[in-house]
């Protein structure tokens, strides 16, 4: 497992995506799931402007950490949000408190991208858009995602496990809806999909062009679970 001393500093969006796929514009897109972190949603402020400096300061973070890594500066942080240290630190006492809380936004996101596809007419496409936002999301934040790990069993909560299994969820219904209608092969298999798109993000990540290095791995999955009668 990498330490958060060792994590990757990558400078690629959180999951978007401009290429040439069918869904490009449900990228970004933000869901607020109910309950999805009780933890650290019931310690969000409640003033007005108290939650516009919790909003700003997780967004500079994200920002931040995905440009130079878990690593980055939190004073730099506070100042780019516009708000005192000291501000940052009443929101987030500790920097895995805001790696937690950037973490979370990051994986409801991606829960809510992948259950805005589960309706999405096109089901080979739908699955490979999510998995596409998977994986640059695991190449863009290994180094939260590692860090949160890293402390799992200190911290004594399921927080890493809630999040693997939402992910899991949702991957596993897009490339069943998928399975179902035919256009995928009948014997792939949700655990092993995930485990390979894992796999491709550590192999791409220390290439010089990541990015373009995990879209091709990416491509050679989707063609291999593509089932033959189906048209390109």
């Amino acid at each position: 497992m990498p330490s958060v001393s060792n994590a990757g500093k990558v400078r690629h969006s959180p999951v978007s995506w401009n290429g040439t796929g069918l869904y490009p514009r449900l990228a970004r897109t933000v869901i607020a799931l109910a309950g999805h972190d009780a933890r650290s949603h019931a310690g969000r402020p409640r003033r007005a402007d108290a939650r516009r400096n919790y909003g700003q300061l997780v967004e500079q973070a994200r920002l931040a950490f995905a440009e130079y890594g878990v690593d980055a500066s939190l004073d730099e942080i506070a100042r780019r949000a516009g708000v005192a240290s000291g501000t940052l630190y009443r929101h987030f006492p500790t920097r895995l408190d805001l790696i937690e809380a950037v973490l979370a936004e990051q994986i409801a996101e991606l829960v809510g991208l992948g259950r805005g596809l589960l309706t999405a007419e096109d089901e080979f496409g739908a699955l490979s858009t999510w998995l596409r936002a998977a994986l640059m999301h695991a190449l863009t934040y290994r180094g939260l995602s590692a860090a949160v790990m890293n402390s799992a069993l200190d911290r004594e909560n399921g927080l890493v496990s809630t999040w693997h299994a939402e992910l899991f969820d949702v991957g596993a219904a897009l490339l069943a809806r998928a399975r179902q209608s035919g256009v995928v092969v009948a014997d792939a298999d949700e655990a092993d999909v995930l485990k390979m798109v894992g796999a491709m993000a550590w192999a791409a990540q220390d290439t010089p062009d990541s990015s373009a290095q995990a879209d091709r791995l990416l491509a050679l999955l989707m063609n291999g679970l593509r089932h033959r009668s189906v048209p390109r």
